[in-house]
């Protein structure tokens, strides 16, 4: 895995490749690869200790054309500035491919939180609460879950940003608990989109996907839900990793004992019921009818893919393949849905308990799950349509030809000002 490989780059290199197909301005597409603001921030905070600890701390704005800024808050010793602009970048467009009517945005903590207590945790909460507050809102932008944070840490901000300003504002932020304003469905929803979007990917390519092989890289909230529903669909999940290593089952595994087994001992490794075990990168080139990577961004660079082995890739991380990786895979035929697709059920989910939370009116889990259904197989044909009418080279490159088309026609409608 390249250690080189920048996020923010490949995301514009991402961009360049679709404008190639789009009757749309270079002053314009300039403008679409580039953040409107970034929030750098250095938080002090009191540590169980006495200590002072300081913590840096971003939020990316990357664009508001089509609505308030969505995204969310990851909590990772390797947060930097360069990685949320991407994030951030990337969050535009998935919410355009899935034509829900928000930006795009993105944020962090450089830390790693398996080293602080939970009071200790939510002080650092609180205080990047109180310093997103003038720019957070809910017509502004609006925060959700990521890597390393959950239902807890948005009720922290919830909290916090509704004691500062004396209102009642549940969709400040998204990913709560459901009774804190969260939506049924959220949990599950970026792992049902993903089996969602692998489901249309093997019905496209006319395949079964009952049977399949399938290796899943990264097993937390994401990956751990699409495997258990990619089995239920009747597929054969092989292997599954998270950064302890891999476990391997020949006649697959059972995903959700395997979670259990991850909840009970803190990793899937030395799961009693596995073959054998091996690395992260062993698993990334097994020969399987579906890979998933499911950890964080440049998981497969041009060098491993040309071992990958795997017939189709449905990204459940952002951004786990770089530009160079697409390229091999592409010339090697293996067909991969793009993360701003397969992985957009939480960005979509997030809407739905924005609207709820707006309207004071909460749905019922079934319908949270039909609508997100709806939207990820009209959003699957929508790429499908771009990817044959365009003669565009793969699925990503036909999702940012959809995105940035809709995100240029919300500009033009506008107008730029002053």
């Amino acid at each position: 895995m390249s250690e080189e490989a920048n996020p923010f780059e490949s995301l514009q290199e991402q961009i360049d490749d679709a404008a190639a197909y789009l009757d749309v301005g270079d002053d314009v597409m300039e403008r679409l690869k580039y953040p409107e603001r970034v929030l750098e921030l250095n938080l002090s905070v009191d540590m169980d200790d006495g200590e002072i600890g300081r913590f840096r701390a971003y939020r990316s704005q990357f664009n508001g054309d089509r609505g308030p800024y969505k995204g969310g808050l990851r909590y990772h010793p390797g947060v930097t500035r360069d990685e949320v602009m991407a994030l951030s970048g990337w969050m535009v467009y998935k919410c355009a491919v899935v034509d829900v009517p928000y930006g795009g945005g993105k944020g962090g903590i450089a830390l790693d939180p398996a080293n602080y207590s939970e009071s200790e945790l939510e002080r650092i909460t609180r205080s990047f609460a109180a310093e997103l507050r003038p720019i957070i809102g809910e017509d502004r932008d609006i925060p959700a879950p990521d890597v390393n944070t959950g239902q807890r840490e948005m009720n922290w901000i919830r909290d916090t940003y509704e004691t500062l300003e004396g209102v009642t504002a549940p969709g400040v932020v998204t990913g709560k608990s459901p009774s804190s304003g969260g939506s049924r469905g959220r949990v599950e929803a970026t792992g049902r989109s993903v089996m969602l979007a692998a489901r249309e990917a093997f019905d496209y390519l006319d395949r079964d996907v009952e049977g399949a092989t399938v290796a899943v890289q990264g097993y937390g909230n994401a990956g751990s839900v699409a495997a258990k529903l990619i089995e239920d669909l009747g597929a054969n999940v092989v292997a599954v990793s998270d950064s302890s290593g891999a476990v391997h089952r020949a006649e697959g595994l059972d995903t959700r004992a395997v979670k259990d087994h991850k909840n009970e001992t803190g990793s899937v490794a030395g799961y009693p019921e596995a073959d054998a075990e091996f690395s992260n990168e062993e698993l990334l080139t097994m020969d399987v009818d579906l890979l998933v990577p499911a950890a964080l961004e440049n998981a497969i660079d041009g060098d491993l893919a040309r071992d990958v082995r795997a017939d189709v890739v449905v990204e459940a991380a952002n951004g786990p393949l770089t530009p160079d990786a697409d390229d091999v895979l592409t010339d090697k035929d293996v067909y991969v849905v793009p993360d701003i697709l397969a992985n957009a059920g939480g960005v979509t989910v997030s809407y739905f308990e924005w609207v709820q939370n707006r309207q004071r009116f909460y749905w019922t889990e079934k319908r949270v799950n039909d609508e997100l259904e709806r939207i990820i197989v009209e959003a699957f044909d929508g790429l499908v349509d771009a990817f044959e009418s365009y003669a565009v080279p793969n699925l990503r490159t036909a999702a940012y030809v959809v995105a940035i088309r809709r995100v240029v026609d919300a500009f033009d409608d506008a107008g730029n000002w002053p």
